[in-house]
């Protein structure tokens, strides 16, 4: 059976505008026909972090609260959360929710999250995840809605459905998984055991304005007046994935998911060509290229070194933005920054790629590097 990726314009954050829209795009799912009377119902939101709703980083609180509306309006019990970068604590998450403006949710009679235990479990089916950390407020759900925001991301090239699951992960268990899973192949392999394990029963893509450049934290804002929603988050993210320039093929979620056979054939209801941006900044990053499978021995590691260093994107500090927080040098996974005269210092040595510092960086200091070469290469 085939999947649906529903596409349809939204102008704006304005009520009407939100209310006409998603009419449009629940319709092909019969209107969440799958949300029965005192169903326990969790949005997963994207909250990576304390940002306001106009930095285009989470999930914007009007459509979250229009969601909220309608599952309760069919009987259903609604709880909205995300685990974000940082202190998976009451305090710190509470805050979160404050500026990201996603307690206009509870108007609705929906609640937030305020479960902040986690669980480990072991994962035998997974092919990359065999074990997990993940937040327990989760196994409550009878269904869970993964409603993320279309941006570029330093690592993974996008996020949006795939990525977003990896809010599943308390946060300060995220560089962890970053080092357990360091290669951008591993780490999409994980994402698709997570979408796999909790299987969200539906996608929704906030790309009303979405996020360009330096994402997924400190980028630009990019109007693109969509919202999307599918039953399939690989099929979803292709669609997410073309209109905004980026090849699907590249990207190392739907080569995992296309491997394993998961990527379904799907309908596309709407026309996502009227949302196409074609001079969207995109993050271009490389796959670990070592090539030591090519040439062996010394050989092969003096061309895959000479490959990682002409080729692979890595992060670099913009200094004068840059505040001293250090908060690079605490989150990075790998141990590879240290503080120098108030200024972090890469270990290129020890850097694994996994862009946590430029992802969560407060001032959009760190940025994702490209070297010369591959830059006249993508000409």
């Amino acid at each position: 059976m085939g999947a649906i990726v529903s596409v349809v314009a939204c102008p704006s954050y304005d009520e009407q505008d939100v209310k006409a829209a998603f009419r449009r795009l629940l319709a092909p799912f019969g209107e969440l026909d799958f949300v029965k009377p005192g169903a326990k119902i969790v949005i997963k939101a994207n909250l990576v972090s304390m940002l306001k709703p106009e930095s285009a980083a989470t999930t914007h609180p009007a459509l979250l609260t229009e969601l909220c509306r309608l599952l309760i309006s069919k009987g259903a019990e609604v709880v909205v959360g995300d685990s974000p970068g940082g202190l998976y604590t009451s305090a710190y998450v509470n805050t979160v929710y404050s500026v990201t403006g996603v307690k206009a949710v509870t108007k609705t009679g929906a609640a937030l999250n305020q479960d902040f235990s986690h669980v480990h479990a072991e994962n035998p089916q997974g092919h990359t995840l065999t074990s997990l950390e993940y937040t327990s407020y989760l196994d409550k759900a009878d269904a869970i809605i993964d409603f993320c925001k279309l941006k570029t991301h330093g690592m993974m090239g996008l996020s949006a459905c795939v990525k977003n699951m990896f809010g599943c992960i308390p946060g300060t268990y995220k560089p962890e998984y970053h080092y357990r899973f360091p290669s951008h192949a591993e780490f999409a392999d994980m994402l698709v055991d997570l979408n796999e394990r909790f299987r969200p029963a539906l996608c929704i893509v906030d790309a009303v304005t979405g996020m360009e450049g330096n994402g997924p934290t400190m980028g630009t804002p990019r109007h693109i007046g969509a919202l999307l929603a599918s039953d399939s988050p690989y099929a979803c993210d292709r669609v997410c994935a073309e209109l905004i320039g980026l090849d699907p093929e590249g990207l190392e979620t739907v080569v995992a998911a296309k491997k394993r056979g998961l990527e379904p054939e799907y309908e596309v209801i709407g026309d996502p060509q009227r949302f196409k941006i074609s001079d969207y900044e995109l993050v271009r990053t490389r796959k670990d290229l070592s090539f030591n499978r090519e040439f062996k021995g010394i050989l092969g590691k003096l061309v895959g070194g000479f490959i990682r260093k002409a080729l692979c994107s890595v992060p670099k500090v913009k200094k004068s933005k840059c505040v001293g927080c250090e908060k690079c040098a605490n989150i990075c996974p790998a141990k590879a920054i240290h503080m120098k005269r108030r200024k972090p210092c890469i270990d290129r040595s020890k850097c694994i790629r996994c862009f946590c510092c430029q992802e969560f960086c407060p001032k959009g200091a760190m940025k994702v590097k490209r070297p010369i070469i591959a830059k006249l290469m993508n000409r």
